[in-house]
């Protein structure tokens, strides 16, 4: 699974001149006066139902993995993982199919991220006991959709009120931390093939406890961190888009990328929940 900004999509280069114009404000931009421009409250808009739409999907991944086993689960996760990488390269080369890509996205990513939460709500009723599951709310996914609109909410405040800013270190930073994150993970999809689990990475070390359960814990805490800062980049460049004079087809690249981080962001969280889980029941 690709998570960056934090997306390729966002990032200024030549194909996105080639269309639009330099993004520099608008002064340099072309004139898109007949089209209308961007704006913040478009992306927010459109961000929203692609959202949305994701966890209408998700829902359908939810129902079907039960229906049809762990095939679904591993479809959809290689299916997420190519159609992240051809939308995101696909917008690149082109923005205007931006809107039809993130519905692409939206639903690929979605039945996965649905059949990931059935598959550990699985796990985590078969390693605890259905009873002490319901008694730590039955599911995953509230949990980790609270989690989700948290992160949203505090780093957008943090952006907004100048806290945390994308600076040159920031983005450097999280340049070699998303892209260790992305190596791992990819690594780690490569040995699963072949039997082979990174350990602390893996889930497995939640079922563990103890001192490999804590490790696990710690990694997974930071890894949702990253995820979460991610959105810090992707809120800069909405912002640009937005303060570009940028015509009203780039809200829907804006909304692309925001909704890959959110997607991210999902993804450590119910992970984090999973493994919160598991030791509380544990100790019940």
């Amino acid at each position: 699974m690709k998570f960056q900004s934090s997306n390729p999509v966002l990032s200024p280069d030549a194909d996105f001149e080639q269309y639009y114009g330099t993004m520099d404000g608008g002064s340099g931009g072309r004139s898109v006066a007949t089209a209308g421009t961007a704006s913040l409250q478009g992306i927010a808009n459109k961000t929203g139902i692609l959202a949305l739409a994701c966890v209408a999907f998700g829902a359908l991944g939810y129902t079907l993995l039960p229906q049809l086993g762990p095939s679904v689960l591993w479809i959809s996760a290689i299916a997420g993982f190519i159609v992240t990488l051809g939308v995101g390269f696909a917008i690149r080369s082109n923005p205007k199919i931006a809107a039809i890509g993130g519905w692409i996205y939206a639903a690929v990513q979605g039945v996965f991220l649905g059949a990931l939460t059935a598959l550990l709500d699985d796990m985590l009723a078969s390693a605890i006991g259905a009873e002490a599951a319901a008694k730590l709310g039955g599911s995953l996914a509230l949990p980790a959709f609270i989690i989700t609109a948290a992160s949203l909410g505090s780093m957008l405040g943090l952006y907004k009120a100048g806290i945390i800013r994308p600076t040159q270190r920031f983005k450097a930073v999280m340049g070699v931390l998303m892209g260790a994150v992305m190596i791992t993970y990819l690594a780690a999809f490569v040995l699963g093939f072949f039997g082979v689990q990174i350990p602390f990475l893996s889930l497995n070390s939640a079922f563990e406890g103890g001192q490999a359960g804590l490790i696990g814990l710690g990694i997974s805490l930071l890894i949702f961190a990253v995820a979460s800062l991610s959105l810090i980049l992707d809120f800069e460049r909405a912002e640009q888009i937005a303060e570009s004079g940028a015509p009203k087809t780039m809200e829907w690249v804006a909304a692309f990328g925001l909704l890959v981080s959110l997607a991210w962001v999902y993804f450590e969280a119910v992970k984090l929940v999973f493994r919160l889980a598991m030791m509380f029941g544990q100790r019940d």
